[in-house]
């Protein structure tokens, strides 16, 4: 039986998070001090203390997930052996870190700078998000590809019948009147600052890119499923490519946890605040007889 171990992204924050790990680990509190050395702020302040406004802050929700994720797989230590990783768009940095890709000090400098991308990326073009409920993926994009005069595309297929969107202002709106007519269950704009995972954030990748080249990456201990090709990749320029092409291109988690299943995976562990990735695995892997626990 093959173990997957999973990482979360944007959204899975909460106040206080990592906490917990700093107060009873002492190498959870050396890995968070140095995070506050290299971000040049006091995070933790903000994780242990801050409100969930003060937590959805970019520069802030980016680097608590990444840091609070990959603290919790060094205190796994011995027992974090993945046959196979992977990890829900900003997620994926954690696993590359996690799976010794790339060393903990460079990526949680990548994700800072990243965050950091995004945020000029969305002040530059006021964007947003919504998720499509009820709804299948080939329904959705026939309906997206016939708004040709506004940017809005597919961002994150998330599980069967779940599809976030992403676009200008007007592209979603558009977008969520088109999408109910069809038969989406439900449409939900998302309290988010930006159209992450589309067109729009191409500055942000052009800034990320120039970062990511400057990066040393090595070979992972294992496969990372990453989130453009959704399938395994071990070789670091391979890495690198899909890693600088993710912030304009859809996280394709749905096909992600199916390639994962079919290649034996049959365990997967949640590393990182919450759980929400569990979820959605669920019912990615309901037709399948596959197991999955939480950490």
């Amino acid at each position: 039986m093959k173990k997957a171990y999973v990482f979360p992204g944007q959204g899975a924050q909460y106040p206080g998070m990592g906490k917990e790990l700093y107060d009873n680990y002492p190498l959870a509190k050396e890995m968070m001090n140095k995070a506050n050395e290299i971000l040049g702020f006091d995070i933790l302040k903000i994780m242990f203390e801050g409100t969930e406004q003060d937590l959805m802050q970019t520069k802030v929700t980016q680097p608590a997930i990444f840091i609070h994720s990959v603290t919790l797989a060094n205190i796994l230590s011995d027992n974090f052996k993945p046959d196979m990783v992977a990890g829900h768009s900003l997620g994926e940095f954690s696993a590359l870190v996690a799976a010794k890709s790339m060393t903990y000090e460079d990526g949680l400098k990548l994700v800072f700078a990243r965050a950091m991308a995004m945020q000029k990326a969305c002040e530059m073009h006021p964007s947003t998000m919504a998720a499509v409920i009820g709804l299948d993926e080939s329904t959705v994009e026939e309906v997206l590809s016939n708004i040709t005069d506004e940017i809005v595309v597919p961002a994150n297929y998330n599980t069967i019948g779940q599809i976030v969107i992403s676009g200008s202002m007007k592209g979603i709106e558009l977008a969520m009147e088109k999408l109910k007519a069809a038969g989406a269950k439900r449409v939900l704009p998302l309290k988010v600052g930006g159209a992450f995972h589309s067109p729009l954030m191409e500055p942000a990748r052009l800034e990320l890119e120039t970062a990511i080249d400057k990066t040393p990456f090595h070979t992972p201990i294992c496969p990372i499923y990453q989130n453009v090709s959704a399938l395994p990749s071990t070789d670091p320029m391979q890495i690198k490519q899909n890693l600088i092409k993710q912030l304009t291109s859809p996280v394709r988690w749905t096909q992600t946890i199916k390639n994962m299943i079919n290649d034996g995976a049959r365990e997967f562990i949640e590393v990182g605040p919450g759980n929400v990735l569990q979820g959605l695995i669920k019912k990615i892997s309901s037709d399948i007889n596959a197991y999955s626990a939480t950490i």
